[in-house]
């Protein structure tokens, strides 16, 4: 196979599509090259939540810019996308200080604040110990299994080739090795999220790049009513960089870990993201490896299942899916951008928001590769 291209894009996740997208809708010759023979991996793994509100810097930029594509996207690809926003749930006054404070940081338009009765009207959940919440009204989502996949396919009837079951195998000026011959391009993206390590093993290395694995399932519940948003709670709080900065996160980190270190040991992350099948995914826990364990404990289940029950004011939850999620993750950063090669860009999402980023940071990446000399 010698073939040539104004861009190639190294990886078929969501990240190398976004890009694929952006150098198509400049009317380049575009392909992608994979390993496997469909978007599998970490695209299709999450929970389909373009968590757009909660990033700062960069990511919340990249998040913004990347709304629009989401939505057009689904159009012209012809998948499910919801405009739902996100709510979160206060169950300690400590923990609806820290919205306060988002709240009044990021504005009405971004943060809203719900006092006890606005939860509980809005939201199918125990009134249990509930004080407030927020809703965050420009958050988007989507079906993890069908949105990356569409946009795949859809890129593929609009004339971008993809080249499946072909490996990567190192690169050069203009040129990317392949398992099925040369390809040669102008400008080259790697976007093989935790992969980096077998092609640009120094980058990871020095990046501290390892491989996150969760715990995740699919589940239905007797609700008393759908619920209408994914649902962030307390440990939310925790885990995103929009929130990190607050004053009042210490105070919830602190109680947290006070009164459920096991589930610290699991870092867990109590959320919840319904399905357009009516369905709920839940999860998720962070376990951190260079080389991800195949071996799963119930434990992380288990809790995910109890939290739920006590969360929702239910007795029964019937699980149709578990599975392991994998992403890559790294200390003190959200990407990897890097050219090792001349024309060749590696890029890769250090964390669990390649969903949220992808469309802004490609399009970020595509402009400024291709930007005049």
């Amino acid at each position: 196979m010698t073939s040539k291209y104004d861009v190639v894009v190294v990886g078929a996740g969501i990240v190398g599509l976004a890009h694929a997208y952006h150098a198509h809708r400049r009317g380049l010759t575009v392909a992608v090259v994979d390993h496997a023979d469909r978007v599998a991996g970490a695209s299709v793994q999450n929970f389909g939540h373009a968590c757009i509100t909660a990033q700062s810097g960069d990511a919340l930029e990249y998040a913004r810019t990347g709304r629009s594509h989401w939505l057009e996207l689904a159009r012209t690809a012809g998948f499910w996308a919801a405009e739902s926003g996100t709510h979160c749930v206060a169950r300690h006054e400590d923990e609806y200080t820290v919205l306060e404070q988002f709240a009044e940081l990021r504005g009405h338009d971004h943060g809203r604040l719900l006092n006890r009765d606005d939860v509980l009207d809005r939201l199918p959940i125990s009134d249990t110990d509930v004080v407030g919440g927020m809703y965050m009204p420009t958050d988007v989502q989507v079906d993890p299994r069908a949105a990356a996949p569409a946009i795949a396919r859809w890129l593929a009837d609009s004339g971008v080739d993809f080249h499946w079951r072909t490996a990567a195998t190192s690169f050069a000026p203009g040129v990317v090795h392949t398992s099925r011959g040369d390809v040669q391009a102008g400008t080259v993206f790697v976007t093989v999220n935790h992969d980096i390590d077998r092609l640009f093993p120094e980058y990871a290395e020095r990046g501290g790049l390892v491989r996150c694995r969760l715990h995740m399932m699919r589940a239905t519940m007797p609700l008393r009513a759908p619920l209408p948003s994914p649902l962030f709670t307390g440990w939310s709080l925790l885990r995103y960089s929009g929130f990190e900065t607050l004053p009042a996160v210490a105070d919830v980190a602190a109680r947290l870990r006070a009164e459920h270190p096991d589930y610290v040991e699991l870092d867990l992350h109590q959320m919840y993201t319904p399905q357009p099948d009516g369905s709920i995914l839940l999860g998720d826990t962070h376990v951190r490896e260079i080389t991800a364990s195949p071996f799963q404990s119930e434990e992380g289940f288990e809790v995910l299942i109890t939290e739920a029950k006590t969360l929702f004011g239910v007795d029964r939850i019937d699980v149709t899916e578990r599975w392991q999620g994998t992403y890559c993750s790294a200390p003190g950063s959200e990407f990897l951008l890097e050219e090792p090669v001349h024309g060749v860009h590696v890029v890769t999402v250090t964390t669990g928001i390649g969903m949220t980023t992808s469309m802004g940071l490609a399009l970020a990446n595509v402009d400024k590769a291709l930007a005049p000399a």
